[in-house]
């Protein structure tokens, strides 16, 4: 399988070629020092292909409530494990650099009630990061095709109290990773603060059916913060906060992302923007 730029017979990039800017983001020589490391946390949503239901759920009804699912084992928990185990293994052979898979909340979709899934991808320094994003949504498509399922990105599938589908990005630099570096996470996250909007129209599309303020999500229209909280824009993890050095996680971008746009956008704001 290859990967390719696409580009207009004027030598343009197409309009859907994000990778072209994110390369001249990563190209700089500030990022370039700075060795960005990425892990994207790329959930989805499973669909049976004759009824348009969610995997696991009755036709035209609904699942028990979110409870049982996340991580969850048997036949009445987790619906398309055959699936997940499969993308899991090609995305190996393939060389993609995925880390791990995990049921969500909503079974079907991998977290919680639906056959929502995640996988991760990572960690991967720059433009890497959206090239094995992409790779490894692509084989998955391929799989789901083959067992007669319906694949879905989008952040909000089925409306409802349960949680939307995501791609957290976990992000952090050179200077995050070195001692001391819980001061560059706190300057980074200031920075990102400030460009919240213009994060958020980035971050992908219906977004805000997601980014309520519930279901472990902050309101799409405030950015907040926090160590361990799954409800803030940016999560910070308590081994990052103890050891201060590490990581941040930004929660806010949808499973319908761009990984070029948002860990590109990333980059250019925490390390290149100067406010």
């Amino acid at each position: 399988m290859v990967m390719c730029d696409a580009y207009a017979p004027t030598g343009d990039p197409i309009p859907t070629n994000k990778r072209f800017n994110a390369d001249k983001i990563f190209s700089h020589p500030d990022v370039i020092a700075e060795e960005p490391w990425y892990g994207i946390e790329q959930e989805y949503t499973l669909f049976q292909k004759d009824t348009k239901w969610p995997l696991g759920w009755p036709v035209g009804g609904f699942p028990a409530p979110q409870g049982p699912y996340y991580c969850g084992v048997g036949s009445d928990k987790a619906f398309g494990r055959d699936i997940v185990d499969a993308h899991y293994k090609a995305c190996l052979f393939a060389g993609i650099d995925i880390s791990g898979i995990n049921g969500e909340v909503m079974p079907g979709q991998c977290r919680k009630t639906w056959i929502q899934w995640e996988f991760q991808v990572g960690p991967v320094t720059g433009i890497s990061s959206g090239d094995q994003v992409w790779m490894a949504r692509y084989i998955l498509e391929r799989i789901t095709e083959i067992a007669g399922a319906v694949l879905s990105f989008d952040p909000k599938p089925v409306l409802g109290d349960w949680n939307g589908a995501g791609a957290h990005t976990n992000y952090s630099t050179k200077s995050m990773r070195n001692d001391g570096g819980i001061n560059v996470i706190n300057e980074a996250i200031e920075k990102l603060s400030k460009r919240h909007k213009e994060h958020i129209a980035a971050y992908g599309k219906g977004n805000e059916r997601r980014l309520t303020g519930l279901h472990e999500t902050a309101d799409i229209n405030t950015f907040s913060w926090g160590v361990a909280n799954r409800g803030a824009s940016v999560r910070v993890g308590r081994d990052t906060e103890k050891e201060g050095k590490g990581y941040f996680e930004d929660r806010r971008p949808s499973s319908n992302m761009d990984p070029y746009v948002v860990t590109s956008m990333i980059a250019e704001t925490t390390i290149l923007w100067k406010p």
